[in-house]
């Protein structure tokens, strides 16, 4: 990625990771939206440390996982042994991913398109999602839906925004304060973290926004028809008040 973008070490830290996601709300959606036949494949961009990757094999699905970020594919790894499953999980750029081989579904979660910092970056990702998706697959993302009145009550003064212990045993405090570029369309994320009780460093999590009719034209323009866009995981319609862009294309 461009080194004007960041995101910090700790953030990527898998035990962090895991400790702060541990909601399935978005989990229960992809599961809606799997295929009906458990014999066909499906392909996981930006899986993390296997969080909704694991789930979905446990219900006798062929999933493949592909991240960035060795340390998270390590802890998946760990977890997917751990629950006596056989996944591929692949460390690749899905910018540039090419697996000689097409999938019935192919998805991108949790927010994780934020991170494709311009224009040419989610261009390159979508088609790398166009050439694994065979002929009427059907391709699912989810992204937040920018706030602007909530990233300017935000720049004002740290909030905190969790508090929980990992699996490592680490008390974790973190606070947030942001400050967003309109030329660039990046919101500039710090997060605060304090571990056992003390401080312990300022980690940068860069976030590019996407904006609702951008996206849909992005889509659209890179081959894709939307079915559905959706407003929550809830299946909610899409409106001024939805926190989330979640998608459903072909």
């Amino acid at each position: 990625m461009n080194s004007n973008y960041k995101v910090g070490d700790l953030i990527y830290d898998a035990n962090i990771y895991d400790g702060m996601n541990t909601h399935i709300d978005d989990l229960l959606f992809y599961k809606r939206w799997l295929p009906k036949n458990k014999d066909t494949c499906i392909l996981e961009l930006c899986c993390g440390t296997g969080r909704l990757t694991i789930p979905i094999a446990q219900e006798g699905y062929d999933i493949s996982g592909v991240d960035y970020t060795a340390s998270m594919l390590e802890q998946a790894k760990v977890k997917a042994a751990g629950a006596g499953l056989e996944i591929e999980f692949i460390e690749a750029d899905i910018r540039t991913l090419d697996l000689q081989k097409k999938y019935d579904l192919v998805f991108i979660p949790f927010n994780s398109i934020h991170h494709l910092y311009q224009n040419e970056d989610l261009f390159k990702a979508l088609r790398v999602v166009k050439n694994h998706l065979k002929a009427g697959g059907i391709f699912l993302l989810d992204c937040f839906n920018p706030n602007i009145q909530y990233i300017v009550e935000h720049e004002k003064e740290p909030i905190e925004i969790a508090e929980y212990t990992t699996k490592d045993g680490r008390e974790v405090l973190i606070k947030q304060i942001m400050r967003y570029e309109s030329k660039t369309q990046i919101n500039r994320i710090e997060w605060h973290y304090f571990i056992n009780g003390e401080f312990d460093s300022v980690q940068n999590l860069d976030m590019r926004l996407f904006f609702p009719q951008e996206l849909d034209s992005y889509l659209e323009w890179n081959g894709f028809e939307i079915l559905h866009k959706f407003g929550s995981f809830e299946e909610e319609a899409f409106c001024d008040h939805s926190e989330k862009q979640i998608f459903v294309c072909q």
